[in-house]
């Protein structure tokens, strides 16, 4: 079995005993223990863990797609139950996480050889995610409740993708797709670059927009190469989705896990991990062959099904 591989299979059951110790404990000793994870079957958590594996680097919003899954499971509800159900959707991104650290381990490595001081280019890309990376930080820290209260719902989701779609198709039809690989390589990108990038990820705070989409045009708009693009969207999501995994972790961690135990959204992780890894490798193949413009269509019809459903 590969190395790389191994190292991410004990780092999730070291993630399971960590979880399992700092929130294990959810219910006072005086009252009557209750069986975790019975909230979340097995079927549920391999379908939120698929969902969220094969949507989070596409340009279809994850986010948008969990919302909409979690409503049809009747997993949508209020007060602890709806807190559990949004910190559950967050927090098995680290599958997702952990697929992009699997495929893209030797940029990776660049990156740290770079902050070592021994490759300028690793150097460059690392600060360029980092500038990228603050706006939607801030942003996030100032209105994620606001934003997570009025738009963490299958209506406004519906409106996102819709409008998410029609831009693909604007840019599908405005830019030819010759001009795909033409453009900046990743460590050509200015720190200009990165800063647009990194204001327009934060439209992506709309659940149902996509973060995927908003990074991979911001990055053509700004001359980058699709293939670039691509990859830039990937190790930015390494900082964003890691940084809001552990955040949604610490502020609602104990509700997540009195409602759904600890093994149910292990599982969901896991699951999330290998449909990431699926995931990505296809995306690369068919923005190759095909651009955006099929997601763009993609968005709009599950976006008219969604209006229609409601």
């Amino acid at each position: 079995m590969n190395i790389r591989l191994q190292a991410l299979i004990f780092t999730f059951l070291a993630c399971s005993i960590a979880m399992e110790s700092a929130w294990g404990e959810t219910t006072p000793k005086n009252e009557p223990q209750t069986e975790t994870g019975v909230k979340l079957s097995p079927v549920q958590a391999i379908v939120l863990g698929v969902v969220e594996g094969a949507t989070e680097y596409l340009p279809v919003s994850s986010t948008g797609h969990l919302v909409i899954a979690q409503h049809l499971m009747g997993m949508s509800g209020e007060g602890p139950q709806k807190d559990a159900a949004d910190s559950l959707a967050i927090c098995i991104q680290i599958g997702a996480i952990f697929a992009v650290v699997l495929l893209y381990f030797r940029r990776i490595k660049q990156m740290i050889t770079g902050m070592l001081g021994r490759d300028k280019e690793g150097f460059r890309l690392l600060v360029n995610l980092i500038i990228a990376f603050l706006p939607v930080a801030i942003m996030g820290v100032l209105f994620k409740s606001l934003l997570k209260k009025h738009l963490l719902h299958v209506l406004p989701v519906a409106v996102a993708l819709f409008v998410g779609g029609v831009i693909i198709l604007l840019q599908s039809f405005l830019s030819k797709k010759s001009d795909d690989e033409t453009g900046k390589d990743l460590t050509q990108m200015s720190w200009k670059d990165a800063l647009f990038v990194g204001v327009i990820q934060c439209f992506a705070l709309w659940p149902g927009f996509s973060r995927s989409l908003a990074t991979i045009l911001a990055c053509r708009w700004a001359n980058v190469r699709m293939m670039a693009a691509v990859e830039f969207s990937f190790l930015l999501g390494l900082l964003t989705l890691s940084a809001a995994t552990v955040y949604e972790a610490l502020k609602h961690g104990k509700e997540m896990i009195a409602e759904y135990g600890v093994t149910m959204p292990m599982l969901a992780l896991v699951t999330a991990f290998i449909a990431a890894v699926i995931s990505v490798k296809f995306m690369v193949t068919a923005l190759g062959k095909y651009g955006l413009t099929p997601f763009g269509y993609y968005r709009i019809l599950l976006a008219i099904v969604c209006l229609w459903w409601l």
